[in-house]
């Protein structure tokens, strides 16, 4: 069994158009963490993933899990080809 915590940070991020530096700051973190946890080379504490949730004002499951996000486009993909 895989311990590989998957999560969603740089496209939360990225919606709100948020830095690694300006989130990190706000976590209280260094930036190089938030890179860290982004390519899945840490995994947070589960106070720092409580904390990154609040922070993006959702639920902690949003933000991580333990199995894969589906892919951008997936969802529709299948209901083209069912068309």
């Amino acid at each position: 069994m895989s311990e590989t915590v998957h999560n969603r940070i740089a496209v939360l991020r990225a919606e709100r158009g948020i830095s690694r530096r300006q989130l990190a700051d706000a976590l209280g973190v260094h930036y190089q963490t938030i890179g860290y946890l982004e390519r899945g080379e840490f995994r947070p504490s589960l106070h720092l993933a409580l904390r990154i949730a609040a922070y993006f004002e959702v639920p902690v499951e949003v933000v991580f899990s333990i199995e894969p996000f589906p892919r951008i486009g997936d969802a529709t993909a299948g209901s083209r080809r069912s068309a």
